[in-house]
């Protein structure tokens, strides 16, 4: 019989570990190939991870609530073969290069540590090497350390907390350059449930309800991207009778040809993907002083879950498919959203955008952008309304049916002439949709 481990699979560019939410098999259990052996959760989305082979697993290297590195084995399972270990899913392994920058970053910690204070782990609670590395770089003493409110598991103490400390102290140093590079290229807000807010009055008949994992990361992002991003958002109203009267037409035939329906958001995003092409600057991200003009247009579509919690799914090159294709893509990813199917690189990547607020019955609304991303465009509820409307006989008044579209964007590298001219251009493709379109 032969010992295998079962290897954390790579799951995204982006996406460097995974914290096990719960087992699907316990040891003495029979694992089936492409069986489920444990459910993950990443800071993207939630998955299963399947078994690469047939056997049964004999040791579990981690429980429940653990996280495990991309490349890491989390589990040993018995099949037959010789008796020697050895590693499923082996290419998922970082590799060389990544290993080697990661020796690098190692080397200089340790080089850090040799030159400074040592401050070593000699009481019940526990300091990572980086944390004690920066602590004795600044001069933080064992009993400071102490005292410091950790965010971590375990009440552990983490490179944010220190340097959020470090960052309110009268008189400080510049903080250990290996500590800037190490981890988050952005500084991690603190949680909506642990950072200083009012006192809230809480009697007998109040109802105390726990954030769950994906609400308190959203709450996260929310707060960073509004702290990171100085939002404007600017206003259009537009006619859209054509794209009415069209999608009344075809939508019949269309499901009983298809068998799905056809809406309104893959017609919005066509015409956000050609308006990108006119106003590429707003397809951006800001990396420090630097502009980072994207090439690909790939539209995120805000999508709400059963749970009320809130994903963005990813139409990637949105601006080489029809409108066909968009539909297609776009009834995929929403169907397996609301069932917990997307995969991580499904919700990453996006360089600009959608929330449809009509779908709830709203007129309008005010986004907040989704970072690293410069805008992000809101459509409201088509609703029918008096409008003028210019004939070569004269102005005469109709009824159409008029929607309000909203785009907020980041006022340090949009300004209102480029912000207003895209959403104003969004609003141009759409009023001029032709309703002899054939999908």
């Amino acid at each position: 019989m032969a010992k295998v481990e079962l290897i954390m699979p790579k799951m995204g560019e982006s996406v460097a570990e995974a914290t096990i939410i719960s087992w699907h098999k316990e040891v003495g259990d029979s694992i089936e190939l492409d069986e489920t052996v444990v459910e993950i959760a990443t800071d993207k989305v939630d998955s299963e991870v399947p078994s690469s082979l047939e056997g049964v697993l004999i040791e579990k290297l981690y429980e429940a609530d653990a996280i495990v590195k991309v490349g890491e084995a989390f589990a040993i399972i018995e099949t037959e073969g010789e008796s020697e270990i050895t590693a499923s899913n082996s290419e998922q392994i970082p590799s060389p290069a990544l290993q080697e920058v990661a020796e690098q970053v190692e080397d200089e910690i340790n080089q850090i540590k040799e030159s400074t204070q040592k401050i070593e782990n000699n009481g019940d609670r526990f300091y990572s090497p980086l944390v004690r590395s920066i602590a004795s770089e600044e001069g933080i003493s064992i009993d400071e350390l102490d005292q410091i409110k950790g965010s971590g598991k375990d009440g552990r103490v983490t490179k944010t907390d220190l340097l959020e400390y470090l960052s309110k102290k009268p008189s400080k140093k510049v903080v250990s350059t290996v500590a800037e590079k190490v981890d988050a290229p952005t500084p991690k807000m603190p949680s909506p449930a642990t950072s200083s807010t009012p006192k809230v009055s809480i009697n007998g008949q109040s109802e105390i309800i726990e954030m769950d994992r994906m609400r308190k990361l959203i709450a996260d992002h929310m707060v960073m991207s509004k702290q990171t991003s100085p939002h404007v958002t600017s206003f259009v109203e537009a006619d859209v009778t054509p794209i009415v009267n069209w999608r009344n037409k075809i939508k019949g035939d269309f499901k009983k040809r298809e068998g799905q329906n056809i809406t309104f958001t893959p017609i919005f995003i066509e015409a956000a993907a050609k308006a990108i092409k006119d106003f590429p600057l707003i397809n951006v991200s800001v990396d420090g002083t630097n502009i980072v003009v994207h090439k690909d247009i790939n539209i995120g579509i805000a999508a709400a879950l059963p749970s009320g919690n809130l994903i963005v799914p990813v139409v990637r090159a949105a601006d080489q498919m029809n409108l066909m294709g968009i539909t297609k893509t776009v009834n995929d990813l929403a169907t397996r959203a609301r069932n917990n199917e997307l995969k991580p690189d499904e919700i990453q990547g996006g360089t600009f955008t959608l929330t449809n607020v009509g779908s709830f019955g709203n007129v309008m609304g005010t986004p907040i952008i989704n970072q690293p991303q410069v805008a992000i465009l809101a459509v409201g509820a088509i609703k029918k309304k008096p409008a003028v409307i210019e004939t070569p006989q004269g102005d005469m008044i109709g009824i159409r049916h008029m929607m309000f579209l909203s785009l907020s964007y980041d006022h340090r590298v949009v300004d209102g002439a480029l912000g207003g001219s895209f959403l104003r251009k969004v609003a141009d493709y759409l009023e001029r949709f032709d309703e002899a379109t054939i999908i």
